[in-house]
């Protein structure tokens, strides 16, 4: 699985997320992303999605396409389903 570093994502860059729904957990879907500079954290950057900025944290996989990031997703969730 290719991911993006978040030490090497500027802002501007768009990428992409596999975002969990926090209203409904069990549904989560490839979404563009934009980076963005922290709002609190002049040396920081963060997500912009859904017009929310979000922390990026260490365990966030960013990916450089959709294709990329539905690979992903169909690896995650095709192997769920067999456990």
């Amino acid at each position: 699985m290719e991911t993006i570093d978040p030490k090497d994502v500027n802002p501007g860059d768009e990428v992409y997320v596999i975002y969990n729904n926090p209203h409904t957990p069990t549904v989560s879907n490839v979404k563009k992303a934009e980076i963005v500079p922290h709002p609190h954290n002049p040396d920081g950057v963060a997500l912009f999605l859904h017009e929310t900025f979000h922390v990026i944290e260490n365990d966030d996989a960013l990916f450089a396409s959709e294709e990329a990031a539905l690979n992903a997703y169909d690896q995650f969730y095709s192997d769920e389903q067999y456990h």
